[in-house]
């Protein structure tokens, strides 16, 4: 009998396991996050751009994490999948899984790259760009380039889970950060030098994008685990049916910021432009560009959290399919722990240095409400990020025990039904607070049923063990 690839992965001790594939898992995705956040740094401390160039990135922010949701979604669920076979040593549809995932997230990218560039206008104004003709003239330049950029952007993201899935972390890792390098490189260059403005940010994105998807094409001729063929690249329906639902919990972990940004932008203008000082035509931007930053900054947690769960994904989806339940449910276990402290960190900094915050995104040139409102915003927004943090966890890491049905339930939930809702609910009664308090309100009911659902999946596992 043909041995088993990847055999280490129920062999080698879990927390060594966890640091090799978590840890570059958590790098890579903070580098896709620090893409839009690395802009937004240097815009608003452009003195011609300031915090309309932050509210512009802003509304343009959401739309390319509706691009990495789905390159999330086949990549992720194609590498729990992939994984599974490995454990199963089926490595047939390993790489036809692989080679249908690469042309499905090409067909999806071209598609998208479509959508955005037919409907520009109303998507930016959707999501709140039509504040004041500054952000909007901003949000335009800005959007048009991003979008030029879409196909390369969701190649590399979907490739890098894969990656990982063939037992390559650090390759995977080095190629997003490559690209991040370059981006950080050239935005001071064609923002400050050339005096690109908006522009200038976009074309240094795209740049490192293009970076990364060269690295991920060169990777997917010189896989190790997984050999790729002629024949491996294909539609094979059956196959998307049984990875997609996979990664249906990444797609909606990250298209519910999506939902809730939209819902949050509008209340955000809406009731903003009640204020007796942001419904001022020189401050009506201020709200949405702090909002944006706040945001920003649980992105940067979310992305930690996510990389913990996800670089989970391949040793547990291993050990499920060799029936190392027992391995599984350790690994789960330290997961929980890690989230924790990841969210009780998190939790110190936003409530201790929330001016250090929003100094780096050009608070200096800004008026005293700009900061006044980003502390409120910091402190009453994220105080409930122990539980967010558990909560993506634990939704993320349920794809590789092969509960995508109830993970996307959950998600939803937590995302549409509560983010969305209370977000759209409570400014009705508090205002532009209103607002604020719709995050922690929406963690704190998810983390109940998530405990509920953390004690059921831990009985299940040993009994089935």
């Amino acid at each position: 009998m043909e041995e088993k690839a990847n055999k280490f992965l129920e062999e080698e001790k879990l927390g060594a396991l966890m640091k090799k594939y978590s840890v570059p898992c958590i790098i890579s995705l903070l580098v896709a996050a620090l893409y839009n956040i690395v802009d937004q740094i240097f815009i608003a401390n452009a003195s011609y751009l300031g915090s309309y160039g932050n509210a512009a990135n802003n509304a343009v922010f959401p739309l390319t994490i509706v691009a990495l949701s789905l390159a999330v979604m086949i990549g992720d669920g194609c590498c729990a999948y992939v994984s599974i076979l490995l454990g199963k040593n089926e490595k047939e549809n390993a790489h036809k899984s692989i080679g249908c995932a690469v042309l499905l997230v090409i067909v999806v990218s071209l598609i998208l790259t479509a959508l955005y560039a037919i409907f520009q206008n109303p998507i930016l104004t959707f999501f709140g760009a039509r504040v004041n003709e500054g952000t909007f003239s901003n949000a335009k330049e800005y959007f048009t380039f991003i979008t030029m950029g879409i196909p390369v952007y969701m190649f590399g993201q979907c490739l890098n889970p894969i990656i990982r899935s063939d037992g390559s972390p650090r390759f995977a890792m080095a190629s997003t950060v490559l690209g991040a390098v370059f981006n950080i490189i050239f935005d001071p260059i064609c923002i400050y030098g050339l005096h690109w403005g908006m522009m200038g940010a976009a074309v240094a994105t795209v740049g490192g994008q293009v970076l990364t998807a060269v690295l991920a094409i060169w990777y997917l001729f010189h896989m190790k685990a997984v050999k790729l063929e002629k024949k491996s690249f294909g539609v094979f329906p059956g196959l998307m049916r049984r990875f997609l639902p996979l990664g249906i919990t990444s797609f909606l972990s990250q298209i519910s910021i999506v939902a809730s940004m939209a819902a949050v932008n509008n209340m955000v203008v809406k009731y903003g432009a009640m204020d007796a000082i942001f419904g001022l035509e020189e401050y009506s931007q201020i709200p949405l560009a702090v909002l944006g930053i706040v945001m920003k900054f649980f992105q940067i947690v979310i992305s930690i959290s996510v990389g913990l769960s996800a670089g989970c994904i391949p040793v547990i989806g291993y050990n499920v399919g060799a029936r190392r339940n027992d391995r599984a449910l350790g690994l789960f276990k330290m997961l929980l722990v890690g989230e924790l402290i990841t969210g009780f960190v998190a939790l110190a900094i936003v409530e201790i240095f929330p001016l250090q915050l929003i100094s780096l995104f050009g608070a200096a040139n800004e008026s005293t409400y700009y900061s006044e409102f980003a502390v409120k915003a910091f402190r009453i927004y994220l105080c409930m990020l122990p539980l967010a943090t558990m909560n993506k966890g634990t939704f993320i890491c349920m794809q590789s025990l092969g509960k995508a049905a109830l993970s996307s339930i959950l998600s939803l939930i937590r995302e549409v039904v509560f983010g969305v809702g209370w977000a759209l609910i409570l400014p009705l009664f508090f205002g532009l607070d209103g607002v604020l308090y719709s995050m922690p309100l929406s963690d704190l009911l998810t983390a109940i049923i998530a405990v509920v659902m953390i004690m059921r999946i831990f009985r299940t596992l040993r009994e089935e063990q």
